[in-house]
């Protein structure tokens, strides 16, 4: 995929100049608060969408937008059609229309893009409670956050939102019927930042649905723990399996951290250690108590040692 970004840039690069120069004589019609760059396309991994960039290139410095899109969002652009074309194609938003002018070739292209603000948008924002500058509305183009998507966001009653978390939700999926399906499950989750760490850690409905049937209650800032360290319904299923079955979830968190997995209580168990308390089991792994040290003793016919002595024996460095 990066072979074939660079190819595009490499290729758009023999035409900039024309670009330039058309750019300049007056595409922006004497607006000043038009912005323009550039623009890629290259080919997704995921079917029925393409790697779409826009690189705007302002005071000096630069911003870019990279992410799947639909094919569909580019009205009038055949992506199946082979060799190369000069495509013009217009991305309209509630905040503004984002005109690209270009070429594919088998697919594949880049050009320049000119972004015209929509004038109206920054009022109508501002009466459903969001404050918003030239920036964040150039950020809600390219985002799509529509004026029907912040009033959604706003009849949801959550703390903390603000344009910025309005960008966020759009970056990250979180939308009105990912907060309704949370609150099926019994999650009664208001804060922004809360949802979007939701999404970017992968707490969703079915893990809630997973780990209250298991007979839990976590609270957001356990979920996410979870998620973060891989405690998964899954992998709670197979601590079940070796007789670990509801154990406090601080503790099952301390099991990823530290590595009390179900292959070391498994190990643990068969060297005559049958039900170790978790608590236990934590401080043989934070100590380096490990079956092959435990073998080792009892091989030397240091027998009958309890997970206590033997933490304690690691402790004082009695190998």
């Amino acid at each position: 995929m990066r072979t074939r970004r660079t190819l595009a840039y490499l290729v758009f690069a023999s035409c900039v100049v024309v670009g330039v120069v058309k750019a300049s004589n007056g595409s922006n019609n004497g607006n000043n608060d038009v912005r323009s760059g550039d623009w890629t396309i290259s080919k997704s991994d995921e079917p029925g969408k393409v790697e779409f960039s826009l690189i705007e290139h302002r005071r000096g410095g630069q911003s870019s937008h990279q992410s799947d899109w639909p094919a569909s969002s580019f009205q009038g652009v055949d992506f199946s059609k082979p060799g190369r074309q000069d495509v013009h194609f217009v991305i309209a938003r509630d905040a503004g229309k984002i005109d690209c002018e270009g070429f594919l070739n088998n697919g594949e292209g880049a050009g320049l893009f000119h972004f015209q603000p929509d004038q109206n948008y920054p009022r109508e924002m501002k009466s459903l409670g969001f404050t918003i500058d030239d920036e964040k509305q150039y950020g809600m183009a390219v985002q799509d956050v529509s004026l029907e998507f912040a009033s959604q966001m706003k009849n949801e009653n959550l703390t903390e939102l603000d344009a910025d978390k309005l960008i966020a939700f759009r970056i990250f999926g979180v939308n009105a019927e990912f907060i309704q399906a949370l609150r099926a499950e019994g999650l009664k989750i208001t804060d922004s930042d809360k949802l979007i760490a939701f999404r970017i850690h992968g707490v969703s409905p079915e893990m809630i649905r997973s780990v209250r049937e298991a007979g839990y209650s976590p609270d957001e800032d356990k979920l996410i723990a979870m998620r973060i360290h891989g405690a998964t319904p899954e992998w709670m299923a197979e601590l079940k399996q070796r007789g670990y079955d509801h154990v406090d979830l601080d503790k099952l968190i301390a099991f990823r951290i530290h590595g009390v997995s179900p292959e070391f209580i498994g190990k643990v168990q068969s060297l005559g250690y049958a039900h170790p308390d978790p608590d236990e089991l934590i401080a043989m792994r934070i100590h380096n108590v490990t079956p092959e040290y435990i073998s080792d003793m009892k091989a030397r016919g240091i027998h009958d040692l309890s997970i206590d002595q033997l933490v304690s024996m690691r402790i004082h460095g009695i190998d």
